[in-house]
């Protein structure tokens, strides 16, 4: 992703919940897709769709962490 999308990703996720420590950040080796974190902690990836030009957030829940 390009630095402004980041960017504007980032203020995006900020905003939306409410939390100054989210942080988009760009991925080593992948231009496709960003990483998202909550300080120094890994939630998800946000890609892009090419097509439509829309952003996808995904993110795994691990049955440890819900323990």
């Amino acid at each position: 992703m390009k630095p402004d999308e980041i960017r504007k990703l980032d203020a995006y996720f900020k905003r939306v919940f409410q939390n100054p420590k989210l942080m988009v950040k760009a991925r080593p080796r992948k231009e496709d897709s960003a990483e998202v974190y909550v300080g120094e902690e890994f939630l998800g990836i946000v890609f892009k769709d090419e097509d439509d030009g829309d952003y996808n957030f995904s993110m795994a829940i691990l049955d440890i962490d819900l323990g």
